[in-house]
């Protein structure tokens, strides 16, 4: 793939072009400047907002994310965490729908217990089934089980989002090979989402052949958010270079020398 293709490699999602395929959230930062400057270097384009946490003209009598972030110049995805069943998560998005002068593209997560964070994947299948008949564009945070994975594009999902591990551990990813099923079985986009704790771990992700990464917690509690959210980029870009190139293959016990062994100086 030459340096034009590389650029044109974009991520799509619901059928909108994107040139970063990393998505970052905005929860957990000290203030909306320094979110604003994480997201600035991280390159992202598509931004995650917990609708029941953050300010998006809720509370007009308090700072609003969307003086820092006008969606103008990102996409936001309006997520529901916090929310523990389908009933609360169809409720919030929609009022997210409300807020946001119509945007359908969301992010769906139905948690199973406050302690783990788990995904609720029965409750989750509820939710996702009414919200996509209700014109939504659902991107669903689920487990890395490959069978909820394909029902879950099957009801229609726009992307599919696997933990790594569990949601702020930095644990990394804990199942390389579920999520090789799933990137393998799946035809719509596959967003790591939850887990990510370096940028190692977001390259590792990117190899594995993920379309994209989604991360809060690992570049907000970074002690250097801003230079954590640069360094994100860049491992998520030599990430999907590496997938693209195709790796050596790995063979244990086999030496093969890196020049010719033929030629050599006696």
């Amino acid at each position: 793939m030459d340096k034009f293709q590389l650029m044109k490699d974009e991520l799509i999602v619901a059928g909108k072009p994107f040139h970063s395929r990393l998505l970052v959230g905005t929860g957990k930062y000290r203030d909306f400047k320094e979110t604003r400057a994480a997201i600035d270097k991280s390159g992202a384009q598509i931004v995650t907002v917990a609708i029941r946490r953050t300010n998006i003209g809720q509370n007009i009598n308090e700072p609003s994310l969307l003086d820092f972030l006008p969606p103008k110049d990102f996409t936001y995805l309006p997520n529901t965490a916090g929310c523990y069943s389908a009933g609360e998560a169809i409720r919030t998005l929609r009022l997210a729908r409300e807020l946001l002068d119509g945007h359908n593209l969301v992010k769906l997560e139905v948690l199973g217990d406050p302690t783990t964070l788990y995904p609720n994947v029965v409750e989750t299948l509820k939710a996702a089934e009414v919200l996509v008949k209700d014109g939504f564009n659902v991107m669903v945070y689920t487990s890395d089980d490959p069978i909820i994975a394909k029902q879950l594009e099957d009801i229609g999902c726009c992307a599919i989002m696997p933990l790594a591990s569990l949601i702020g551990s930095g644990m990394g990813i804990l199942n390389p090979w579920n999520l090789e099923i799933i990137i393998n079985t799946i035809s719509v986009p596959v967003i790591v989402d939850a887990g990510v704790g370096t940028a190692s771990d977001a390259a590792i992700a990117m190899e594995l052949g993920c379309d994209g990464v989604l991360m809060n917690t690992a570049i907000a509690t970074a002690r250097d958010p801003i230079m954590m959210a640069g360094a994100m980029k860049k491992a998520i870009e030599a990430g999907r270079e590496a997938f693209l190139s195709g790796r050596m293959a790995k063979k244990l016990y086999s030496g093969s020398a890196s020049s010719p062994a033929s030629g050599l100086i006696k």
